[in-house]
């Protein structure tokens, strides 16, 4: 039967094989991941979900337009118009209030 010393030294042995292996086979895999980046012209910012890096063929992205504010209520608060009425809009609109009295 083995001594404890014996088994600890075996142990210590096979942890340090597992560690090179793992170092070897992380290695490959990264080797392999690189190599197909390549061939689809890839780069590690598109899998974290950054720009491409291929350029669109009409030039790039559109600036955005700004839409003018409409609506300026009592306390300063804004809306353009667009989307679901803000809050502040709502609460005034169940008071009684039009929507006609806070247009600019």
């Amino acid at each position: 039967m083995a001594t404890y010393a014996e088994l600890k030294a075996q142990a210590e042995a096979l942890l340090k094989q597992a560690e090179q292996l793992l170092v070897s086979e992380r290695e490959a895999a990264i080797a392999d991941i690189n190599r197909r980046l390549d061939e689809l012209g890839l780069t590690p910012d598109d899998l974290k979900g950054g720009k491409r890096s291929v350029k669109k063929a009409d030039g790039g992205d559109k600036p955005k337009r700004v839409v003018p504010i409409k609506y300026k209520g009592p306390n300063g608060e804004t809306w353009t118009g667009r989307g679901q009425k803000p809050v502040w809009l709502a609460e005034l609109l169940k008071q009684g209030r039009k929507v006609e009295e806070f247009l600019i």
